[in-house]
């Protein structure tokens, strides 16, 4: 797959932050000829998703979930809610992803961004997950990874735009964002996105 051409530009809903994304209207599966390769994941980095916004946005405003602690950003793709839990203060932020070129992508923007991060996945205080309950196969893995952060005392905040596949028993509403999205991406110019805190 040809790497996407990018352009930095300012998060609609956190524009503090600017990343390298998709500047033309395209969706995610344009870009691989419309069609999925499980050995090849498509660039979910080069875009940055409702979740993922929400959640940054909610550490911006409220930077004591955060400031002074050890975050991890599960699943970055852009790496906006890392960047945007260094922006608030944490003591260390660290970013992991199934997609090597997202870990990447996130140091890159977070290298844009005037920010340190590093890639892997220590022990954190608390574990950040913008819009990970995306399909039925990922949904029970991540719900999983978030439980054992949960039991292992860290505080577990996610952003999700309500895709369907999201263990809401699980969690706790803290807030709900109207998010700009692409409507090449996901149909529809807003969507309503809840930051939630696992119980």
């Amino acid at each position: 797959m040809p790497e996407p051409t990018l352009i930095l530009l300012p998060v609609p809903l956190a524009p503090e932050i600017s990343l390298h994304l998709i500047g033309e209207p395209v969706g995610l599966f344009d870009l691989a000829g419309g069609e999925f390769r499980s050995d090849e994941p498509p660039p979910f980095w080069a875009f940055v998703w409702a979740g993922g916004q929400a959640l940054a946005r909610y550490v911006l405003d409220h930077p004591e979930v955060v400031a002074g602690k050890r975050v991890h950003d599960l699943a970055t793709g852009s790496g906006v809610v890392a960047i945007a839990a260094a922006k608030a203060g944490a003591a260390e932020v660290s970013v992991s992803d199934i997609d090597p070129a997202a870990v990447a992508a996130a140091m890159r923007n977070a290298a844009a961004n005037g920010v340190e991060i590093v890639a892997g996945e220590p022990a954190a205080d608390v574990v950040l997950a913008g819009d990970v309950f995306y399909s039925p196969a990922v949904a029970p893995r991540m719900t999983e990874r978030l439980r054992k952060a949960r039991r292992d005392s860290a505080d577990v905040l996610v952003g999700d735009p309500g895709r369907g596949y999201f263990p809401e028993r699980l969690f706790q509403q803290l807030t709900a964002y109207v998010v700009p999205v692409p409507a090449a991406l996901e149909e529809t110019g807003s969507l309503a996105t809840g930051v939630w805190r696992m119980r």
